[in-house]
């Protein structure tokens, strides 16, 4: 990639974002023609086009693959064999899924310039959202960033997340002084491998200017009431940093440590007075807005799996701050940008920018009616995948990618429904992703039908004055006829409740009945009556140590 594109800010790079989508198709074709040329000579490829460069012979010959087909080609990469198998460059490291829907984490090659398609398209989000939210560089951003723990590959590849990533490349560590990019986490913290001690050092940063943050965050919003959480637990010990000036002892990362300390320079009693009467209130309610009282919305990934949080963003924050998603991205590929991010969360879509990849679409059925019936496996007719600038109004399709890092003609596993374009692009909302489901005999249930349902059995908790905060599921096959169990996370509107596994009166988990695919979940009998909050010892208990996210 160009590395002036990389340079690109306010309103040099909305032009480059309105050339791109006004070009649609020539910069696909041109996309597809570097990758050839790139990687045209790779063992892969060469299976299949005999060395040819072709784009027709491409969608002509090469398969629409899942990552069953590749895995044996990354095998060989990681265990010591060429690059060359897949991709014309070196590959630098393996990107490891984060699981957040299907749970099982799968490795993905990278090659470094993908890291400067990436930076492009973060580079893209600030002159967007400067659009609707003016002033933006008037303040800092509380972004609690986190990298994970990461491992080697048989021959010493990186694997590690893709976000770990970006944290540890140049392109992160070694950005240009922004006013639009002024975090209120040090470098240090957030690349601190100790969760708890990174989380601790975040809040405390973020905390300290309360009164400069004008946006909050996170990638997931998960990983933000995680936080919240933590904060719940560890506002006292916070307000005592503050007030002595002296960080906590239990903050033993040399480097965090050094950072953090610099952020807390002086004693500052009236602060902490002030976050303490704040934290002390019966309620948590509104709190972001009462502890952050200039920002002005919290971004982070509230589509798919992560939509059942929203209720939960939206009681701390009393319905006040926007929730934003600015970006579809995976370990595959980065896709696009939301070009209206002040919309719905319900209403979000992604513009998808032509030069992240190489894209085509399966089509499914009328009102997505194909999304649980057409077998993942199964193989896709060659010519029947459709362009990017092809796409229909209305229409569902199943996005496939081709990238520089050797994915050819693969399978994400994403369900997106096709809602407008801007210029010759097309803006696609997020449905769910493919083959997250539960089953039960012939019964299927997936991640869309599964959170509607959820949202309708909430409705019990209202009574009661309480709010779910998170939920998981499995299918039971242990009794006849076989049922799906969900785990409800439920926090009582003034305090929380650490458990998070409700039982019945013989200690067995509550379940809910199986559902079919067209017929939302509902609970059923005494399933319902768990919601009581009044009988605690209906819920398994554990009371986090200190410091524990």
């Amino acid at each position: 990639m160009d590395g002036k594109k990389l340079e690109y800010k306010g309103e040099e790079a909305l032009k480059e974002l309105e050339k791109l989508t006004t070009k649609a198709d020539e910069v696909q074709e041109s996309i597809l023609k570097n990758i050839l040329m790139q990687n045209g000579e790779t063992e892969y490829l060469k299976k299949y086009l005999g060395g040819s460069k072709d784009a027709l012979e491409f969608k002509k010959c090469v398969p629409v693959i899942t990552y069953k087909s590749i895995l044996p080609f990354i095998q060989r990469i990681a265990n010591g064999e060429d690059s060359s198998l897949l991709t014309g460059h070196d590959i630098t490291e393996m990107l490891c899924s984060s699981g957040t829907s299907a749970g099982e984490p799968k490795m993905m090659p990278s090659i470094a310039e993908d890291l400067d398609r990436r930076t492009f398209l973060y580079n893209l989000i600030m002159p967007i959202m400067n659009q609707y939210v003016p002033g933006l560089d008037e303040g800092k951003a509380m972004y609690l960033n986190f990298v994970k723990s990461e491992m080697s590959t048989p021959c010493g590849l990186p694997a590690r997340t893709v976000l770990t990533s970006y944290y540890k490349s140049k392109h992160f560590k070694c950005r240009a002084q922004d006013p639009f990019n002024d975090y209120t986490s040090p470098n240090q913290a957030i690349l601190c491998n100790d969760t708890n001690q990174s989380m601790y050092c975040q809040l405390l940063a973020g905390l300290v200017h309360r009164h400069q943050v004008l946006r909050l965050g996170a990638v997931f919003a998960s990983a933000f009431l995680r936080a919240i959480s933590f904060l719940e637990r560890n506002w006292v010990h916070l307000c005592n940093d503050i007030r002595t000036g002296q960080l906590d002892p239990s903050i033993t990362d040399p480097e965090c440590r050094s950072a953090t300390s610099i952020i807390l320079s002086s004693a500052d009693p009236n602060l902490a007075d002030k976050i303490e009467d704040i934290c002390n209130r019966p309620s948590w309610k509104g709190i972001l807005c009462q502890l952050w009282p200039r920002a002005k919305y919290i971004e982070a990934v509230v589509t798919g799996s992560m939509a059942q949080y929203i209720p939960t963003l939206e009681y701390y924050s009393d319905g006040k701050l926007p929730l934003v998603c600015t970006m579809y991205a995976s370990s595959e590929c980065y896709f696009g940008v939301n070009l209206k991010p002040l919309c719905d969360p319900a209403d979000v879509s992604f513009t998808l920018l032509p030069n992240m990849g190489y894209f085509e679409f399966i089509q499914l059925g009328e009102n997505g009616t194909l999304i649980m019936d057409v077998d993942e496996e199964e193989e896709v007719a060659k010519d029947k995948l459709v362009d990017l600038v092809n796409v229909k109004l209305g229409c569902y399709y199943d996005l496939v990618v081709t990238t520089f890092a050797g994915l050819n003609r693969y399978r994400i596993g994403d369900v997106l429904q096709v809602t407008g374009f801007h210029n010759r692009a097309p803006q696609f909302r997020f449905i769910c992703r493919r083959n997250v489901v539960l089953s039960i005999d012939n019964d299927k249930t997936n991640e869309e039908d599964l959170h509607k349902g959820i949202t309708k059995a909430k409705k019990l908790l209202e009574p009661y004055n309480a709010l779910l905060v998170e939920y998981t599921s499995y299918a039971d096959a242990s009794s006849l006829p076989g049922h799906y169990v969900l785990y409800w996370e439920i926090t009582n509107c003034t305090s929380v409740i650490d458990s998070v596994t409700p039982l019945d009166a013989n200690g067995a988990p509550r379940s809910v009945a199986s559902p079919s695919k067209k017929n939302s979940i509902t609970c059923t009998g005494d399933a319902a009556r768990t919601i009581s909050l009044s009988d605690r010892s209906r819920y398994v208990s554990s009371s986090p140590a200190r410091l524990k996210p």
